[in-house]
């Protein structure tokens, strides 16, 4: 039991490139699809924060609001963290402002949004 709560926190405290990268071997290595994982990664979240009070927002959106002045990379970025193609990341950002990830834990969207911005871009969590 104790191994399990010890596999539980160490899944609610990966990077997001971690949760990426965790995505990635699912997907190669076992055959489960990154939805899937990033469904059992929340719940898992939502699980270990359970005491929290029911005030607090626990779901957020990552808006971008510009590319800045790296637009490639930040394309190239949105392309890698939602699993997009690339026209489709590209339109994303083309169509700014969007919603990158709706609904997401404020941790991962803390996390979406400092990495977005050391691409260059401008995100506002909503």
């Amino acid at each position: 039991m104790a191994d399990l709560k010890d596999f539980a926190e160490q899944l609610v405290n990966l990077t997001v490139k971690e949760v990426n990268e965790l995505a990635t071997i699912l997907k190669d290595e076992y055959g489960i699809e990154p939805a899937a994982a990033a469904v059992a990664v929340a719940a898992g979240g939502a699980a270990a924060g359970g005491g929290e009070a029911a005030e607090e927002k626990t779901e957020f959106d990552v808006i971008l609001k510009a590319a800045g002045g790296s637009k490639l990379a930040v394309v190239k970025l949105v392309k890698e963290l939602t699993g997009l193609g690339l026209k489709e990341a590209k339109g994303l950002v083309d169509d700014a402002p969007s919603a990158i990830k709706e609904g997401v834990s404020k941790d991962e969207a803390e996390g979406l949004k400092s990495s977005l911005e050391e691409a260059g871009a401008e995100v506002e969590l909503k």
